[in-house]
This record gives structure tokens, C-alpha cells and sequence, in this order.
């Protein structure tokens, strides 16, 4: 699954209740009733990801899978569990050897611990600043909508009521000329 999908699908389980909460959050990371073991389509169609992506996802460290007598993955609830955080973190812009590398902290054991809270701190300063820029550049989309007349979003406060000639021109486009009665 893309991970626009897989975003829009964690957005969706959050709803509109406002402020993000720790119940929220437990409701993107709980994997209820997990079996204590299951198949790769299981796995697959629970996390809404394909198969190719939870076998990438093994070859790269991230996760162990056991196997059955027939070589097929069992996975256990453990590595659903971390498949469940392995995607949010991936949801989260958290590049692979970020990833790779926490999962090594985490496997290294409790000892780590400080090492793995600098890994998430630092990733939530990107999170956050990847926030300010999204938030600026939704500004400037906001304020070119408002100056063709467009309706801004709800957090968004009016620029004025000028219209057509009497607006100002941004940089990236000419003066506008009053067009011509008729």
C-alpha cells in the first residue's frame, strides 16, 4: 500500500476529535485480538500493506519472521506489534536507516534506552519542523486562493475586502489592469 493510502487511513481512525490525545494514539498503535500467530496475508490484510512490503521490511533487519515446517512466515504477535509501529514511523517521513537503526537499539536491549529516546527526539524536532514549513507554504496557498476570490479554509482570517483591480499583485505575477467596461 502507498504510503498516501496507508496516511489517509491513519487519519481516518483518528477522526476529528480535536486535539491529538493518548487514546488516540493508542488507537493508531492497538492491534486488538491479533492471533497468536498469522500468515502474511493475515498480517498483509491487517495492516493494510502487501506482502512485498513486510518481506522488504524483513530483509531489511526490521522485523523477525519465523517459519513453519513448509518455510512459510508465521508471524507472531510481537512482530505484528512492531509492524504496527514500524508503519507510523514510516507514516512520519522516518527514513529506513533511521529505522534500521532504532530497531538495532531496540533489539541491543533495555541499556539503549537513552540512545532510542535521542533517535525519537530528534525525529519529532523534523516532524515538527516539516510542520512549520507545511504550515507556511498552506499560508501562501491560502493567500493566493483569497486574492483570486477563492474561499480560504476555516482557520484562515480574511485578507481584507478588496476585489479585482485593487488587489495587490503578488511577486510572481504582473500588476493587474482593470479590464475594460462592456
Amino acid at each position: 500500500m502507498a504510503t498516501d493510502d496507508l496516511m489517509t487511513r491513519a487519519l481516518e481512525a483518528l477522526g476529528d476529535d480535536g486535539p491529538l490525545s493518548v487514546e488516540a494514539i493508542h488507537r493508531l498503535t492497538d492491534v486488538p485480538d491479533v492471533p497468536e500467530t498469522m500468515t502474511i496475508a493475515e498480517v498483509a490484510d491487517l495492516l493494510d500493506l502487501s506482502p512485498h512490503t513486510l518481506r522488504y521490511y524483513e530483509r531489511a533487519g526490521l522485523v523477525e519472521v519465523a517459519r513453519d515446517g513448509n518455510g512459510h512466515r508465521v508471524y507472531d504477535a510481537d512482530a505484528v506489534r512492531r509492524l504496527v509501529f514500524l508503519t507510523r514511523m514510516r507514516l512520519s517521513g522516518m527514513a529506513m536507516r533511521d529505522l534500521q537503526h532504532y530497531v538495532a537499539l531496540a533489539d541491543a536491549g533495555e541499556h539503549t534506552v537513552p540512545e532510542r529516546l535521542d533517535v525519537l527526539v530528534e525525529h519529532r524536532d523534523t516532524i515538527r519542523r516539516r510542520i512549520r514549513e507545511l504550515t507556511l507554504s498552506l499560508a501562501a496557498v491560502e493567500y493566493k486562493i483569497a486574492t483570486y476570490g477563492g474561499a480560504t479554509g476555516p482557520d484562515v482570517h480574511a485578507l481584507g475586502t478588496t476585489t479585482g483591480a485593487e488587489r495587490t499583485a503578488l511577486p510572481d505575477e504582473p500588476p493587474r489592469r482593470a479590464l475594460p467596461a462592456g
